[in-house]
């Protein structure tokens, strides 16, 4: 085990699963005391428990402001004050805008983007009493440029991006930074109801890595992992400077289009 986080008390969102509990458990390798912040009890306490000493569940629904301010007491009372917040959880809806409800929408609304207002809201004194620290925002390529079928998905990320400026803005005076990371991959949890039944949601991970094309060939475990890996740098002291600012972890997805036909293009 090293020492990145070494001290550091983190929270992580939607940590039961995918993304966060592989955030979790780099983040514990790194030295770090981790909060498993889900509403998914059972899967968030098998992986606390796998962690033993240095994790703890507590069972958060990012929705509810009461729900956070008992999540900031958990945190105090079994490892002090947070100095990390990863706003991991989040929904995916895919569906035609015309087709898409306003139920559809209010409900990613609620988890994507008022989840983690009321996070930053909630950690802002406790991380300032501690001496500051860092929250990461875990939006999507999808907020930075768009697919079809997500009217409901997309505006949540570009609102979290819009979210993490103004925040960087006005904590970083309490010496709290705030970044946002977007991946262009998730959870096979988050992906499962949308792809077909004969297919194992993690081999559609890599499907837009394209550009670098041995990400096709990595297990869809290790780009879960990337993204845990920039979550895990901006967390740390390693990135003092950086706040108020995006970190795609999208393989080149929204660095442009490589032509077929234009010099430049292999094909091997």
């Amino acid at each position: 085990m090293s020492s990145r986080l070494e001290g550091k008390v983190a929270i992580i969102t939607g940590a039961a699963r995918g993304t966060g509990e592989q955030t979790a458990r780099l983040f514990v390798e790194e030295g770090a005391r981790v909060v498993i912040a889900d509403v998914l009890e059972d899967e968030g306490r098998a992986v606390a428990e796998d962690l033993e000493d240095a994790a703890h569940f507590c069972r958060l629904d990012v929705t509810d402001e009461a729900s956070w301010a008992e999540t900031i007491v958990t945190t105090q009372t079994h490892f002090g004050a947070p100095t990390v917040l990863v706003n991991n959880a989040g929904l995916l809806h895919i569906q035609s805008l015309v087709e898409t409800s306003a139920a559809d929408v209010e409900r990613l609304w609620r988890v994507n983007a008022l989840g983690p207002f009321l996070g930053t809201k909630a950690v802002a004194s406790a991380m300032h009493a501690a001496g500051g620290g860092s929250i990461v925002n875990v939006a999507s390529v999808d907020g930075l440029t768009v697919k079809n079928g997500l009217a409901a998905y997309a505006p949540t990320k570009w609102a979290l991006r819009g979210l993490t400026r103004v925040s960087a803005i006005e904590l970083g005076q309490m010496g709290i930074r705030v970044n946002v990371v977007c991946p262009e991959a998730g959870g096979p949890g988050m992906r499962k109801e949308f792809v077909p039944e004969n297919m194992d949601p993690m081999d559609t991970i890599a499907f837009t890595h394209g550009v670098i094309p041995y990400n096709r060939e990595r297990p869809g475990i290790e780009i879960i992992r990337d993204i845990a890996r920039m979550i895990l740098f901006l967390a740390s002291d390693e990135s003092l400077s950086c706040t108020g600012a995006d970190y795609p972890v999208d393989a080149g997805w929204t660095a442009g289009r490589r032509l077929k036909y234009q010099p430049g293009y292999s094909i091997e």
